[in-house]
């Protein structure tokens, strides 16, 4: 086996509350250079974590050596508990990451392997909210900067670096809009996904990329 044939596998995580998630890993098998945890988008309009860009990531980064980790959010497949507005969902993204920090001990031969989590859409808002010590870097993919208030988000004045994709024609956020509020984060870059809107339809493989070198960069 190699880094491109991962193994997959399912985990129970459990929020603070008490709320059981459903989740799985997928796991290089050589080194492991990151774990990316994977925030799905908005559970009201049909987000899960096999959305199709979530589906990508969870196959693609374990195919470059890292680690990436799913799962669902409360009230959301097999998870327990029920839909928050993105409020208690970010005990779930807590959860998430607590969880890939303990995994990521499995990381490379130097030691720990880094944690980043990597939200889109509603799960973007969500994660960007949510911290852990052993966080290293906040990715925010099409997030909308509106379904968890600004100014209650643990990333904006964090100094770990943050990566925020943007879509050129998102129709929640514009890159225009998009790129006065993050002009006011700390350490944090946007990147425009070019011709890709929200859903991202046919740009997976280029967010991917994108993650791909900004983990390297860590």
């Amino acid at each position: 086996m190699n880094a491109a044939t991962p193994h997959t596998r399912q985990i129970g995580l459990t929020a603070s509350d008490g709320t059981d998630l459903e989740a799985e890993v997928s796991w290089p098998a050589g080194d492991v250079s990151a774990v990316v945890v994977l925030s799905h988008p908005h559970p009201l309009y049909g987000g899960d974590m096999c959305n199709p860009l979530i589906d990508h990531l969870f196959r693609a980064l374990p195919a470059t050596g890292i680690a990436a980790l799913r799962y669902n959010f409360r009230g959301v497949g097999s998870s327990g508990g029920e839909h928050d507005n993105g409020g208690a969902e970010q005990l779930d993204a807590a959860a998430a990451f607590a969880d890939a920090a303990a995994l990521a001990s499995e990381g490379d031969a130097d030691g720990v392997a880094p944690v980043v989590s990597a939200g889109w859409s509603f799960g973007g808002d969500v994660s960007l909210s949510a911290d852990h010590d052993e966080l290293a870097a906040w990715v925010g993919i099409a997030a909308p900067i509106r379904i968890v208030a600004e100014s209650s988000m643990a990333a904006p004045a964090d100094a770990r670096p943050k990566l925020l994709l943007v879509p050129e024609h998102d129709q929640f956020r514009s890159p225009a809009e998009a790129s006065e509020i993050f002009s006011s984060w700390t350490n944090a870059q946007m990147r425009t996904i070019a011709g890709g809107d929200h859903f991202l339809m046919g740009h997976a493989r280029a967010v991917a990329e994108m993650i791909g070198e900004f983990v390297a960069d860590l």
